[in-house]
């Protein structure tokens, strides 16, 4: 039987090993939070991030890295992407030799500006062809009720994807599809957050259908931009881990970075939005991150450049929609 290890108990994490563990794959969770492990591991269920949500009995819990490890064919990732490294450290001894990293995580890392499986790649000193990543319109709330839903699987290596495919295949429920496009769909996962939040703060200010969707297209541009300059695949932004993603993200109030950016525009503070924030909103931090790699390599993002000034200097949501609306006019396709 594959058996897989799953590294964090938060709502994606807990809830993309249940999925495993539904598809017939002998799935354990590691956390570092001895009550949820218990309440996991004992009654089958995540209080704390998946309150009323039952688990299957199949799926095991436990606080130590080495039990949740031990023979794993899968070692899934789902921590906040700017604790990856250092927690990865921490990990690496009891990593198996062959093992697939899998990356559940969408975030660029604040410093190097690697993308989280460039990261694994580093830490663990695997090749990338034992790395792969999930990604997609995969919002935890509809999941968790079983709505249906789609993401996609990437990995360098055609036999680990499809390997991967079919430890997370859930019919009718869950369907993976395979992207050997590693690059294109992890940018996809992370630049969607950035946008979401601009999204957030125009539908905060009351800005209306046109605003929202002109970000989410232009925002599209500009990780399509990112994408051509790093190599990546253009149509995977087409696909459900490039626009997919983004629409889910911008649009859903379930949305933990729309709703993060609609607080702002409703005139929160950013102390105000983090307090009342429980789950990390991963493009808070990474839309430095990915703007100090936009600009390592020449890519013109102007959204994400606002959302920046927004969150992290100060700048009024009022100003920045002046600041977008008032460039000079250009092709709709340029920098492409």
């Amino acid at each position: 039987m594959t058996k897989a290890a799953v590294f964090g108990t938060g709502s994606w994490g807990t809830t993309f090993a249940m999925i495993m563990a539904g598809a017939g794959t002998q799935t354990t969770l590691w956390g570092r939070r001895p009550e949820i492990v218990e309440a996991i591991d004992r009654r089958h269920e995540n209080p704390d991030y998946l309150p009323g949500a039952t688990l299957p009995e199949t799926l095991r819990a436990t606080t130590d890295p080495a039990e949740a490890l031990d023979g794993a064919d899968f070692v899934v990732l789902a921590v906040p992407s700017q604790t990856l490294r250092s927690n990865l450290i921490g990990w690496k001894p009891y990593l198996p030799s062959g093992a697939v990293l899998v990356s559940l995580m969408k975030g660029i890392e604040l410093g190097t500006t690697k993308r989280m499986s460039e990261v694994i790649c580093e830490v663990a000193e695997v090749p990338q062809e034992r790395v792969a990543v999930v990604s997609g319109p995969n919002l935890v709330g509809e999941i968790i009720r079983g709505q249906p839903a789609a993401t996609v699987v990437a990995c360098t290596d055609e036999r680990a994807m499809e390997r991967l495919q079919e430890a997370c295949h859930l019919p009718p429920w869950f369907r993976p599809y395979t992207n050997p496009d590693v690059v294109g769909v992890e940018l996809g996962g992370a630049v969607k957050n950035v946008i979401a939040l601009a999204v957030g703060v125009a539908a905060g200010m009351g800005l209306g259908d046109n605003v929202g969707a002109m970000l989410m297209t232009r925002g599209l541009a500009e990780i399509s931009r990112l994408g051509a300059v790093l190599g990546a695949d253009p149509h995977t932004f087409a696909g459900l881990a490039g626009m997919g993603d983004l629409i889910a993200t911008c649009t859903s109030p379930l949305s933990r970075n729309r709703t993060f950016g609609k607080n702002l525009g409703q005139g929160m503070t950013l102390a105000e939005v983090i307090a009342a924030t429980k789950q990390t909103a991963e493009g808070v931090k990474s839309c430095e991150s990915v703007l100090e790699l936009a600009r390592k390599h020449d890519v013109e993002m102007p959204i994400t450049e606002v959302v920046v000034a927004v969150v992290h200097d100060g700048m009024p949501p009022s100003e920045a929609a002046m600041l977008l609306m008032s460039r000079t006019p250009k092709p709709e396709r340029y920098g492409v």
